[in-house]
């Protein structure tokens, strides 16, 4: 006969401590949802800090025939048991540590399970937000300890330090519900509490967190900006800068606060960089600008092509054939070991550096030129060459030949006319000498006006001279500035749109242009006086090519606040039509070219048109930086564009369009009919 052991139940209400394998979870716990793994690493760190705080409550455990089991059902804990569990499977405890409990067999253990869990009022954020810096300021514990003792992340706490850092009148609005979290967070970027303040007094109906982000950082520079990114983070740091971390969020390396600091180191670099271009390079000067001058009033030359000498024409050719030789040795490969990459880098290089010898400029432009050292919007350096100022331009004659070639011309002539002229100068007469004299003003005036009429008539009758005409008057202005060699009264004017739109000039769409620009000025003649005839021995593509270049240098569809032109807007509409300009060619959408710049509501419009409505709703919830970021992903897969950068489209298009409709639409009527 066996005899049974029978478990002594202890008294309801009574304190005890029970070994933890001897805890099971409870059956009648209302929570059904499993803790998250967050929550029982968090309840471990407390407990391995300061111990278990608060009693589990328990029932024991009783078989069917209503004996204990030594067993006990946790109603209220269970949380803490399983922090206990995983500090067993780390080895910070024995299986069999005592956990001090509570038994309770009166009360219903599923409602006093639910009690708990409803009955309780959290901690109001800000009083966590005070107190984790109260541990901070008064206990010396960084982040790192905080974050261990309550199970929390190192960034978590540190970005309630920084809340509890709030201004104490900020604080007070917070908990009287006038701020939201996510505006405190706005206003945590600082700890500079009378900055807080000034945001906050200026605020009016508009309080959005980004807009309270913006107040507070309008002084500072983003670590995104050209400056930062071409001095480094490090090279400011170490000249004693500070930086403006926003913890909250994605801060893209934070906000530079010494702006004059930061101003004085891109002065100095970009100085560096012209000293060292003016001395390699021969230049009689050279600037540093951030952004490029256009109102420099300066002529601008360009180099002309010169043959490789025979060392660099060896070198070049070597340099190809590894090039070639490697790119064989590698053709089927996916990827590439990286010293046959960084191969690969150097040849290209070498190659670029050896191809650009092929330009030159002629030694007297760099003798009396100079060239510009800018800071383009990407951070990265551009330096424009060839300008030459106006007290180094060579004088000119009334021809508009340079004076030291108009000399040399006269001497010529001086000495062809030496021989047979030189025994009748002594014995020419007074006389003769009058005839000499100039023309009248008056004179002069009269006989040039009739010579005007004879070229106006006889131009109009011949077009192709017109166009040669118009081609010169137009090159002479754009490539030799002041030179003033054009004989028809057409003025080309060139709206500079850097100054409309910022860093234009380093867009691909702007980099095309300046380069096919320079290749129409390395191929201008180095005298104006010799405009006329390279224009008129061009071939007629090349000819009309250049008055397109030209022309197109002259349009202006920009369309500012205080002006009034729509007659000149719709005419650019026309062109748009009549060249089938496409914009997304040229233009996207992006956070820093558009959408970030627009309101929300609009950012949803555009997705709405561009993607779908749903695409939309999903977004509706997002800040607007964020928002921004996430529709310019899905815009790059469209082709769409604001109302005003698209073309509108011409009769026969819309009419074309409207056919196209109304055939599909009856066939799907056709097709409704049929099923039905």
């Amino acid at each position: 006969m066996t005899t049974k052991n029978v478990e002594i139940v202890t008294a309801s209400g009574t304190e005890s401590f029970i070994p933890l394998n001897k805890l099971k979870k409870s059956p009648k716990n209302a929570r059904k949802t499993p803790h998250n793994e967050a929550s029982i690493e968090a309840y471990a760190a407390s407990i391995a800090a300061k111990g278990i705080i608060q009693n589990l409550v328990v029932e024991p455990e009783l078989d069917t025939d209503g004996t204990a089991t030594g067993f006990y059902f946790v109603t209220v804990g269970e949380g803490r048991r399983l922090a206990q569990l995983l500090r067993v499977k780390r080895k910070e405890i024995k299986k069999t540590e005592p956990i001090r409990c509570v038994i309770d067999t009166v009360n219903d253990a599923f409602e006093i399970s639910l009690d708990e869990n409803v009955t309780r009022e959290n901690m109001h954020p800000a009083d966590q937000f005070e107190a984790f810096k109260k541990l901070a300021d008064e206990r010396g514990f960084g982040a790192e300890e905080i974050a261990a003792r309550f199970g929390v992340t190192p960034h978590a706490v540190r970005q309630r330090l920084r809340l509890g850092a709030v201004s104490p009148k900020l604080m007070k609005v917070y908990r009287d519900g006038d701020l939201t979290l996510e505006q405190l967070m706005a206003f945590a970027i600082t700890d500079d509490h009378a900055r807080q303040e000034g945001v906050y007094d200026r605020l009016s109906y508009n309080r959005d967190a980004s807009t309270i982000r913006r107040l507070l950082t309008e002084t500072h520079v983003a670590a995104t900006d050209r400056r930062a990114r071409f001095v480094g983070i490090e090279a400011y740091t170490e000249a004693g800068g500070t930086i403006l971390r926003d913890l909250f969020t994605e801060d893209r390396g934070g906000y530079l606060e010494d702006v004059a600091l930061l101003d004085l180191l891109v002065t100095a670099k970009l100085g560096r960089m012209a000293d060292v271009l003016r001395e390699t390079e021969d230049w009689k000067w050279t600037e540093a600008h951030l952004d490029f001058p256009h109102a420099h009033g300066m002529r601008r030359t360009y180099p002309h092509p010169v043959e490789l000498s025979a060392e660099d024409q060896a070198a070049l050719d070597a340099v190809r054939t590894e090039f070639n030789s490697l790119t064989g040795q590698h053709e089927a490969a996916e990827d590439l070991p990286d010293e046959v990459d960084a191969r690969f880098g150097e040849l290209e290089a070498e190659i670029e550096r050896l191809e650009a010898k092929r330009q030159a400029y002629y030694p007297d432009y760099i003798a009396r030129g100079g060239a510009f050292v800018i800071l383009n919007h990407d951070g990265t350096v551009r330096i424009e060459r060839g300008f030459i100022r106006t007290e180094d331009e060579k004088p000119q004659d009334e021809t508009g030949q340079a004076a030291d070639a108009s000399e040399n011309a006269d001497a010529d002539s001086s000495e062809g006319r030496s021989g047979e002229e030189g025994e009748g100068e002594a014995d020419q007469s007074s006389d003769e000498e009058e005839t000499d004299s100039p023309l009248s003003d008056i004179l002069v005036r009269d006989l040039t006006a009739h010579r005007t009429l004879g070229l106006r008539l006889n131009l109009s009758e011949q077009p192709e001279v017109a166009v040669v005409t118009v081609t010169h008057a137009l090159a002479a202005q754009i490539f030799y500035l002041g030179a003033e060699a054009h004989v028809v009264d057409i003025r080309s004017v060139n709206t500079v749109l850097a100054s409309h739109a910022d860093g234009i000039e380093d867009t691909p769409a702007g980099k095309e242009w300046a380069d096919r620009h320079a290749n129409w000025a390395r191929q201008m003649p180095r005298d104006v006086t010799n405009l006329w005839t390279f224009v008129s021995e061009l071939d007629h593509d090349s000819r009309m090519a250049l008055l397109a270049h030209c022309v197109a240098l002259t349009v202006n569809a920009v369309k500012l606040p205080w002006e009034r032109k729509p007659r000149a807007l719709a005419t650019a509409d026309r062109l748009a039509e009549a060249v089938s300009l496409d914009m997304t060619g040229y233009w996207r959408p992006t956070a820093r070219s558009y959408l970030g710049r627009i309101t929300k509501a609009r950012i949803l419009e555009a997705v709405q048109e561009g993607v779908n409505h749903e695409a939309a709703d999903r977004m509706a919830d997002m800040k607007k930086p964020d928002m921004a970021e996430a529709a310019e992903q899905l815009l790059a897969a469209t082709d769409w564009l604001p109302a005003i950068m698209r073309t509108p489209k011409t009769v026969q298009e819309s009419v074309e369009q409207a056919q196209t409709e109304a055939v599909a639409e009856a066939d799907a009527n056709a097709y409704s009919d049929a099923a039905e």
